[in-house]
């Protein structure tokens, strides 16, 4: 049995301790969601176990923030008092200590959206950035292109199919900007400077769900809330995992996207800790590059 080998056993035990705990646990998860796909985003959460609040207000943020296992943000549908709300989340979970998932959904789409994106993402402390290749090109491109539209982007999707190569250099590049990358693609890339995992898991057609990385990124949220904080890494990956596996078995009883979503909520619903260990296919290679980390962490 090879080094890496005996690596991804180890990351699917891992993954499933992880499942447990968050069954057991019940983590309570602070959601500012993208309003297209906020009902999806609680579905998938509560599917797990995990108990979301989708507390949008100013009003109530911080308190809602400063007590919760965990801060998931999108950027999703931004306007004036979603971003306020937002970056105040973001800065109580930096003061509390509360992990913080960010999708800067669109990022790259709008002037808008790229700035508020780089900004999110500076403000926290040793995020997870869960986005497609297109937007984390967005996130880590030169500040003299900020506001310019990434071609590689139609509407907030990525218009090509990126290489695992590609998403690799993309997620370094993430890495070095701050935080833990889990970008996602037909094989999606997770990477902290220290290693880099490629998770194999998912179906074409979660491609055509719209909600669908909304809802990844929720899964993401909730094994990182009950994750330790020195590996966030692993929580990533077991949580793309469990979506993509999640999404293979669905597939199999769905007749196209449609049917696929209500399925898939079931699945998770269901999904045990051996069965996220029996179906987890994970590589796992070394990065060579030391993370950066942030103050106040």
């Amino acid at each position: 049995m090879t080094g890496q080998t005996r690596d991804a056993e180890r990351l699917r035990a891992q993954a499933a301790d992880l499942l447990a705990a968050l069954r057991e646990r019940r983590p309570v998860v602070h959601h500012l969601p993208n309003l297209v796909t906020a009902a999806d985003v609680a579905a998938a959460a509560r599917a797990l176990g995990a108990m979301p609040i989708m507390a949008v207000s100013p009003d109530e943020v911080e308190e809602v923030t400063a007590s919760a296992d965990a801060l998931v943000v999108s950027l999703g549908t931004p306007t004036a008092e979603r971003l306020q709300a937002i970056e105040q989340a973001v800065r109580v979970a930096r003061r509390r200590g509360v992990p913080t998932v960010i999708d800067p959904v669109g990022a790259g789409a709008s002037r808008l959206r790229t700035a508020a994106a780089r900004r999110v993402v500076a403000t926290a402390s040793w995020p997870v950035i869960r986005a497609n290749p297109a937007e984390a090109q967005a996130l880590v491109g030169p500040p003299g292109r900020v506001g310019r539209p990434v071609r590689a982007l139609r509407g907030v999707e990525a218009s090509r199919l990126y290489t695992v190569g590609e998403m690799r250099a993309l997620a370094a590049a993430l890495v070095r900007a701050g935080g833990v990358a889990a970008l996602t693609g037909p094989a999606d890339v997770v990477a902290d400077g220290r290693r880099v995992l490629v998770v194999h898991n998912g179906h074409p057609w979660l491609a055509a769900m719209p909600g669908a990385g909304c809802m990844a990124t929720a899964v993401v949220g909730v094994f990182v809330a009950v994750a330790d904080r020195a590996d966030f890494l692993t929580a990533a990956a077991a949580g793309l995992s469990c979506f993509g596996a999640a999404a293979e078995e669905a597939a199999c009883r769905a007749g196209g996207p449609g049917t696929l979503k209500p399925l898939l909520i079931d699945v998770l619903a269901a999904m045990t800790p051996q069965a996220l260990a029996a179906r987890m296919r994970v590589q796992v290679i070394p990065a060579g590059t030391a993370p950066r980390r942030r103050k106040g962490r």
